[in-house]
């Protein structure tokens, strides 16, 4: 049966279809592999031929590493141009920048300038040609051969910058350096450097060399507060650029490299000796000859007769900042030349700069401190002084509106505001000041020991740190993170925007905040809980005169952003802290009643002192930049000391005003012309008279009745909101 079904013929058919198809596989799989190893030996033999040894090879594999080290460049430079190409994406890149304001301060004094005097610039074809062969002999020599980067030039800084071990020579072009300007900070970063070689290539393609040399002597700081070779020839030679002499075009052109060091009204020998330097190099260059220096050199330039004149440049950085805001935002409309009146008080500026650079002087060194940072406010939000750093000329970095450091204890009112929001604590209520954990964190006081049980008031006034972490336990209800982040909620409604970590120490700082910022927040306990909003614009108008902007029109109100009634008793223990805890060095006398909190950080990198009166207040701010320890300094201490020596000296011939909630029954009171004793540790200054709100008022409308008589018109620059109060 079996036999017979595979002899039938069905069976047959099958086995032979089956044997040729597996006849067919094999002849194809032999084909396959012969026609595949006859072209691989084609190709072997083709190949042969571009066969490389010895030297030739290494060459070979250096350049094919070389292309593919070349493409991954590539492919990050891309990416990284898209950052410095985002900064060209608005249309009107130009115009960012090109705003001519003059600024004055809240009694209608000049007191100076920001951007560009773009309506009557010089036009760079009246220059002296000896000036603008100055500047690029000295600047950048290749400036009309380059692409916007002096690869030659640059390799030529580094190579004398590597002899001389330190910076000797700068290898950024013109271009690089209008790059800075117009769209980059004064950082020292890689990113910066980046940014401003791809900005100074786009800048190359769609300007002209004329074009990027115009600007960048229109824009440049030349020191003394001068914006632009132009302003810098009236400032330092009381003439235009159109009429400098060879010598004063030497000594400008000096200036690029190091404005406040080589500013003849500072240091004239410094300032000759650098124009000599640039004579020379215009001799180097091959622009001029030996013969054809040689007056300038025996005749040198002599500056006008001027007095270092104090600028309030922190202040006016700030403010350029403000107006440059309200322009992008349309409120100021096409308009580019401004005259801004400011909330600027001159003479406290100038205090508060004379009391830092004291204390750092003669006390810097003890307490191994380099730096400190202040703002002076009201409670409405008007800056009437910044000091961002010791020395606007050695940084222009501003550390009291740009800087974030840790606020330490000065940090403690937002959780004890919090605190008493919570409805589980007044003032009175006894606390404890134990050993606190929260899982392996464990916090200790200042001193070292503990206080036992005390009103929560005085807690505050010893600054316990205890305290503040068992409070913010107590305010989520045994949860700490919960508390904690009721107390950032705090924080944001009176203005802190810096990042808050949430980690068990934030109650007792050790976040980041803004001395700005700060000192806006503190503000807020004062007022009766209004949020309070930095401002330095108080009117704002065109060059016809016409008002584009009021403040107190204008702006938005302030609102209110915690119960006035917890924030009066938050007034009232931080009223303890100055007059019973750690910042009694910050009484002010004469019944100025003053709030405040002091702020030491870990490893004493930061001291803060924040207070106010009713009238006015902010925080000072003392470290070093590095974040270097200082020694032993509290904010008790300079800082404490500091706010009281200025506060004491704005406070004179100003109208008082009470802290909301604190007395009721108090009534505004002008302080005594004589200032508190206390100022007498540094000689107690007497404040220059100044006029009061009546007299302004009754000036303006005198001012006004008399230009209408005559047809002027014009409106006065002195309106009511400018008054001293």
């Amino acid at each position: 049966m079996f036999e017979r079904f595979w002899s039938s013929p069905f069976i047959k058919r099958i086995r032979r279809i089956l044997l040729s198809t597996d006849a067919l596989i094999d002849s194809s799989l032999f084909d396959s592999g012969r026609r595949s190893r006859e072209m691989y030996e084609n190709f072997s033999a083709f190949m042969e031929r571009f066969h490389v040894s010895g030297f030739a090879r290494l060459g070979v594999e250096l350049a094919d590493e070389a292309l593919t080290l070349g493409l991954i460049g590539l492919i990050g430079l891309a990416a990284l141009a898209g950052s410095a190409f985002q900064m060209t994406s608005e249309g009107d890149w130009l115009k960012q920048t090109d705003l001519a304001v003059t600024f004055l301060d809240r009694y209608g004094a000049e007191v100076g300038q920001r951007g560009i005097k773009h309506d009557d610039a010089v036009p760079l074809e009246q220059y002296p040609d000896y000036l603008v062969k100055a500047v690029l002999a000295t600047e950048d020599r290749r400036f009309y051969e380059h692409f916007g980067i002096d690869v030659i030039g640059t390799l030529r800084a580094l190579t004398v910058n590597a002899r001389s071990s330190g910076v000797v020579q700068g290898g950024s072009s013109i271009t690089q350096q209008l790059a800075k300007n117009l769209f980059l900070s004064n950082e020292r970063t890689i990113t910066r450097k980046i940014n401003e070689a791809f900005l100074a290539l786009w800048l190359e393609h769609h300007l002209t060399k004329r074009q990027i040399l115009q600007l960048y002597l229109d824009r440049v700081y030349m020191g003394g507060g001068a914006f632009g070779i132009q302003a810098a020839a009236e400032f330092y030679f009381g003439k235009s650029v159109k009429d400098v002499t060879l010598s004063e075009a030497a000594m400008l052109a000096g200036l690029f490299k190091a404005p406040t060091k080589y500013a003849p009204h500072n240091n004239l020998p410094a300032a000759r000796a650098r124009a000599n330097d640039v004579l020379n190099n215009l001799v180097a260059a091959g622009f001029m000859s030996e013969s054809q220096i040689i007056a300038a050199q025996r005749s040198p330039a002599t500056p006008v007769d001027r007095q270092r004149d104090e600028s309030p440049d922190w202040f006016l950085d700030y403010a350029y900042g403000e107006i440059r805001k309200l322009a992008a935002a349309g409120k100021l409309g096409d308009t580019r030349v401004l005259t801004v009146r400011t909330s600027l008080d001159s003479n406290v500026q100038k205090r508060a700069e004379e009391v830092i650079e004291k204390n750092l002087r003669e006390q810097g060194h003890a307490y191994h401190v380099k730096q400190s940072a202040m703002v002076v406010m009201e409670p409405d939000g008007a800056v009437r002084a910044i000091v961002g750093g010791r020395d606007y000329g050695a940084s222009q970095f501003n550390r009291a509106t740009d800087g974030s450091r840790q606020p330490g204890s000065s940090f403690k009112p937002y959780v004890y505001l919090t605190a008493l929001m919570s409805g589980k604590f007044k003032p009175t209520t006894i606390v404890t000041d134990r050993p606190t954990c929260i899982g392996n964190y464990c916090v200790h006081n200042y001193s070292g020991g503990y206080a036992g049980s005390l009103p929560l008031a005085m807690a505050l006034a010893k600054s316990l740190n205890t305290v503040a972490i068992q409070l913010s336990i107590a305010i989520g209800n045994g949860n700490a993170k919960e508390g904690r982040a009721k107390i950032i909620e705090t924080a944001r409604k009176l203005g802190i925007t810096t990042p808050l970590e949430d980690t068990p120490s934030l109650p007792i700082g050790q976040s980041d905040v803004i001395l700005l910022e700060h000192s806006a927040a503190y503000s807020s306990f004062v007022n009766g809980g209004k949020r309070t909003i930095p401002y330095a614009a108080v009117e704002i108008r065109n060059r016809q005169g016409d008002v584009l902007y009021r403040h107190d029109r204008d702006a938005p109100p302030q609102q209110q952003v915690m119960p006035p009634d917890k924030v009066a008793e938050l007034a009232g223990m931080m009223k303890k802290v100055v007059e019973e805890g750690t910042a009694r060095r910050a009484i002010l006398g004469d019944g100025i009643d003053v709030i405040g909190k002091t702020g030491t950080t870990n490893g004493y990198k930061d001291a803060w002192f924040c207070g106010y009166s009713g009238t006015m207040g902010g925080c000072v701010w003392y470290g070093n930049d590095d974040n270097e320890p200082m020694n032993n300094m509290t904010g008790g201490t300079l800082p404490a000391g500091t706010w009281h020596d200025v506060m004491a000296y704005a406070h004179q011939g100003v109208p008082l005003k009470p802290i909301v909630g604190l007395r009721p029954e108090a009534k505004p009171e002008v302080a005594a012309a004589n200032a508190p004793a206390k100022t007498l540790e540094l000689g107690g200054p007497q404040r220059p008279a100044t006029l009061t709100k009546e007299a302004v008022q009754a000036l303006d409308s005198i001012e006004k009745k008399a230009k209408a008589a005559v047809g002027g018109g014009k409106q006065s620059m002195l309106p009511p909101s400018t008054v001293t109060q």
